[in-house]
């Protein structure tokens, strides 16, 4: 017999859908965006390329976006990089090479985004993380 079980994730997924249908198409282009996100995350992302990427207008991608995640496409793509920025920082890399590791171009814009969703500057997260691993 085949177990036919989802996940929670698969579950949630279909109740979204259900609650919010999406056609099927755009549910796929979406995801397909996400998933460039989760790829390229260091690179420079436009938000207009994905939208374009996924055959609708800038403003249309970010509602279907943010339907079926809770999150505007900025939003997810910072979260990325900072907890990306996290491990990289807890690995003992310098906040100058982290900073250009997960996809910012000033280190100012870094610190004060990282600061903002994490509490800390990037220089005290690091710290606190080498005096924990001592």
């Amino acid at each position: 017999m085949i177990n036919n079980k989802k996940t929670f994730y698969e579950q949630e997924i279909e109740r979204l859908y259900q609650e919010n249908p999406i056609p099927a198409q755009k549910y796929i282009l979406i995801r397909q965006s996400k998933a460039f996100m989760e790829q390229h995350h260091s690179e420079n992302i436009e938000l207009n390329d994905l939208a374009k990427a996924a055959f609708m207008s800038r403003f249309h991608y970010v509602r279907v976006f943010k339907q079926l995640y809770g999150v505007t496409p900025r939003s997810y793509l910072r979260d990325l990089r900072i907890n990306k920025a996290k491990l990289l920082l807890q690995q003992g890399l310098s906040i100058t090479e982290t900073c250009y590791s997960v996809g910012y171009e000033s280190l100012a814009t870094f610190s004060n985004t990282f600061r903002k969703c994490t509490g800390q500057s990037p220089k005290h997260y690091q710290d606190f993380h080498k005096e924990k691993n001592i």
